[in-house]
C-alpha cells in the first residue's frame, strides 16, 4: 500500500464506523500501520470479524460492538476521539428497493446519531462515505460535484440526505465535515457472497468456480471503478488537510476513467487465467437490466486534486491485478 505521500499525525485517535466492513477494515489497517489509535464501531450486520482479526491484539485498536441506530453506542464510540471516518451504512441499491425502511434507519437516522455524537464530543472533523448514486438521473459526464440529478433509488436518497445533514451541521454547529462520494470501490476484503455482493468480487468468484457471470443488460453500462488504496489515500487526505477552504464540502473519489461491464469481465478473465487457464473459456451470460441502475458513471476528480492533492495511484488494470491476486490467495 502506497499512501506515503499523505502526512498523517500518528497521535490522532480516529473512530472508524463500520470498521469491520470492506472499506472500514482497510482504513483501520492503514491507520494502525501509521501508528494511530483506532476505535472501530460495528454491529456486524455486514461487517466481518475476519476483516479485523489481525488487529484484535494490537494495543492501539479498540473494537466497540454497537449500532449507529443507538445514540448511546455512538456517544460511547466518540469518547476521546479526534476524527471520525464514518463508513457504517447499508449499501446496495437493490437492498434499498427491497427494504427501504431499514436502509433509511441505518443510513439516515444512524448518520444523524453520529453527527450529534460527533458534535457533542467536539470532534475535530467528521469525514463520511457519500455516494456516486447521488448523481441520480443527471446525464452530464463526467460527474462534477455541484451538478446532481434526482435520485433513482431509496439508497441514493439516503446518501443525499447525509450530505444535506452534514452541510447543516457544519453551518449550524461549526462541525467540520467532508463527504467522499465513492465511485464503485473494489479490492481486497470485498465480500463475494450474499444477495447484494458487488459486481467485481461476485464475478471473480464465479470465474474461479468456472461458472458463467451474468451481466445485467447488454454489457454497455459503464462505471468509474475505484481501487481501495485510492479510497484510503482520499480518507487520509480528508483528515490531514489543514486547508480551511477544503472542508465542509463533498468530493468525488474515483480514478477518472470508465470501464464498461463487457470490458471488465474480459480483464478479469485475462488476469484470472494466469492462475487457471480454463477461466479463459468460461462463457459470459446476459440478464435483464437492474432497476435503479445508472447507465454510465464517470467522475471528475479535479476538485479532489485541487483542494486535497488527491493523486490516485491505481487505475482499473492495476487495481484488478491486485484484487485478483488477493482473491486467489484468500478464497481459492
Amino acid at each position: 500500500m502506497n499512501n506515503s505521500s499523505v502526512q498523517l499525525n500518528s497521535n490522532y485517535h480516529i473512530l472508524v464506523t463500520g470498521g469491520a466492513g470492506f472499506i472500514g477494515s482497510n482504513l483501520c489497517e492503514a491507520l494502525i500501520k501509521n501508528g494511530n489509535k483506532v476505535t472501530c464501531l460495528d454491529n456486524f450486520a455486514t461487517g466481518k470479524r475476519e476483516n479485523i482479526a489481525t488487529l484484535m491484539n494490537n494495543p492501539k485498536f479498540n473494537l466497540i460492538e454497537g449500532d449507529i441506530r443507538n445514540l448511546a453506542d455512538c456517544q460511547k464510540a466518540c469518547e476521546g476521539v479526534d476524527y471520525i471516518l464514518h463508513q457504517a451504512a447499508l449499501g446496495s441499491v437493490p437492498r434499498s428497493i427491497n427494504d427501504p425502511i431499514t436502509s433509511n434507519d441505518v443510513n439516515v437516522s444512524g448518520f444523524l446519531n453520529m453527527l450529534v455524537a460527533a458534535r457533542d464530543a467536539q470532534i475535530k472533523r467528521f469525514v463520511y462515505a457519500a455516494s456516486s448514486s447521488t448523481y441520480g438521473d443527471s446525464k452530464s459526464l463526467p460527474k462534477v460535484e455541484d451538478i446532481i440529478g434526482k435520485p433513482l433509488s431509496p439508497y441514493a436518497i439516503t446518501k443525499y440526505v447525509n450530505e444535506l445533514y452534514a452541510d447543516i451541521f457544519s453551518k449550524t454547529y461549526d462541525l467540520e465535515t467532508i463527504g467522499l462520494r465513492y465511485f464503485n470501490v473494489f479490492g481486497r476484503k470485498q465480500d463475494p457472497n450474499g444477495a447484494y455482493a458487488a459486481v467485481i468480487p461476485k464475478f471473480v468468484m464465479q470465474l474461479m468456480n468456472h461458472e458463467s457471470p451474468v451481466i445485467n443488460g447488454d454489457g454497455s453500462y459503464s462505471r468509474d471503478f475505484t481501487y481501495i488504496d485510492n479510497v484510503i489515500q482520499m480518507n487520509l487526505r480528508a483528515i490531514s488537510t489543514s486547508n480551511k477552504e477544503a472542508v465542509n464540502t463533498v468530493y468525488n473519489v474515483a480514478y477518472g476513467e470508465r470501464t464498461d461491464l463487457k470490458e471488465l469481465v474480459s480483464l478479469l478473465k485475462e488476469y484470472l487465467s494466469d492462475f487457471d487457464a480454463v477461466i479463459k473459456q468460461v462463457e459470459i451470460k446476459y440478464g435483464p437490466k437492474r432497476q435503479g441502475d445508472v447507465p454510465h458513471s464517470l467522475a471528475s476528480i479535479d476538485k479532489a486534486k485541487n483542494f486535497l492533492g488527491y493523486d490516485p495511484l491505481y487505475n482499473i488494470e492495476a487495481g484488478l491485478k491486485e484484487a485478483v491476486k488477493w482473491y486467489w490467495k484468500n478464497l481459492k
